[in-house]
């Protein structure tokens, strides 16, 4: 009985705290996991309230079906034991019992299921949106373009923002403690207004990756040549972490998810903001940099983009990434690099393929080609590329 009692303890135990909200253990912090968290991270949208009260009901009946039937079991097994005389029953079947076992799974089933088919029909109801933005995933980043409603025509990256100093290299410690958002940081976070329905719609350039938001109960794939959508709406100003979490690629744990919940003002303040930056940087390719210009530009678009594969050394990573550093690609004809920032390439040799980069300016391709063919050992014949010759291309 001492043993029986625990069990019922922990049992109950179990099941009062599947209602305990994420942000108990510290109500200051929202939108990330948390050390020791029981339980899915608070919800702050109707239907992610939806999800976690469906979560919590399926764990309840489930918890009653096992002590009810577990119990009958044990029951059984005690008292009708060979041992205090009992012998075995000479019935073989029960109309009454099949026909019960029959009806009474039949109702739990569609008592669980009634509500949950109306939550997965809310979940693909994305009409009627406020704004849409469309999420692209590739190696390792992603890609933000408002489409639709307030900041339309918006568009920028997001790259981890956590320095490699702590994390480390391949090979090599981390230098630096890690930071409280470890992983879970980015350089431009997704900014969208409270209250409003947010039309996500999902594709990727190169492989298979997946966006989501736990606090927003909203996942979705995002896959090569398919365009699926998804939607949210926040009901409360903060910040809400995810990751991608489709196995992508070597740096699949490098690409985190940051949206930035804001006040109507304060979003309308953002997208003002974000116009003027936009305006600032869509340099003229009729432009002609000098090869410094070109240079120093160029290892910011490096940094940002290419030092994961490439390596901050260009050495590249044996046997998975193609070393820059005396490559035949940059010291060759311009013409040849300039193609593979634009579409690609396929490299047998290795077991990623070099995706493209359209995404990227003229200007930004022009000046990371001319940095990486001045860099290192690399001293190319053609030691510059402007960005006019990479519009001809993209023009063809």
């Amino acid at each position: 009985m001492t043993y029986a009692t625990r069990l019922g303890a922990m049992l109950f135990g179990l099941a009062a705290t599947a209602g305990i909200p994420a942000w108990a253990a510290d109500p200051n912090i929202t939108g990330r996991p948390q050390e020791h968290q029981l339980n899915m991270q608070t919800p702050v949208s109707a239907v992610g309230h939806d999800i976690y009260d469906l979560h919590n009901w399926m764990m309840i009946v489930c918890l009653v079906i096992f002590v009810g039937v577990f119990g009958v079991m044990f029951y059984s097994v005690f008292k009708h034991r060979k041992s205090l005389g009992h012998k075995p029953a000479t019935f073989h079947e029960s109309t009454a019992v099949e026909i019960a076992w029959t009806i009474v799974p039949f109702l739990i089933v569609i008592g669980m299921a009634l509500p949950a088919t109306r939550t997965v029909v809310a979940l693909k109801d994305t009409s009627n949106a406020d704004i849409t933005i469309k999420a692209t995933g590739m190696q390792w980043k992603w890609g933000y373009d408002y489409l639709n409603g307030e900041g339309e025509g918006i568009s920028f990256l997001s790259n981890l923002s956590t320095p490699r100093s702590q994390i480390g290299l391949p090979g090599e410690a981390a230098t630096e403690k890690k930071g409280e958002n470890y992983l879970l940081e980015v350089d431009n976070e997704m900014v969208v207004p409270v209250g409003k329905k947010i039309r996500m719609v999902f594709t990727a350039n190169d492989v298979i990756h997946a966006w989501t938001i736990p606090a927003f109960a909203i996942k979705q794939d995002a896959i090569p040549g398919f365009v699926r959508d998804g939607w949210f709406k926040a009901d409360k100003v903060g910040v809400y972490r995810g990751n991608c979490v489709e196995l992508c690629g070597k740096d699949h744990a490098f690409m985190p998810i940051v949206v930035r919940v804001v006040s109507a003002e304060d979003y309308t303040a953002w997208v003002a903001g974000e116009k003027k930056k936009m305006a600032a940087l869509a340099d003229d390719p009729n432009k002609v940099w000098t090869i410094d210009e070109l240079k120093t530009r160029g290892e910011q678009v490096y940094a940002a983009n290419c030092v994961a594969c490439h390596q901050a050394n260009g050495k590249g990573i044996p046997n998975a990434f193609a070393s820059l550093d005396g490559s035949p690609n940059v010291l060759g004809a311009k013409a040849h690099q300039i193609e593979i920032l634009l579409n690609g390439q396929d490299t047998p040799a290795f077991p990623s393929a070099m995706p493209a980069w359209k995404q990227l300016s003229d200007t930004e391709i022009a000046a990371v080609i001319t940095y990486t063919r001045n860099t290192w050992s690399n001293k190319a014949a053609e030691n510059i590329v402007q960005p006019a010759e990479v519009l001809a291309a993209r023009s063809k």
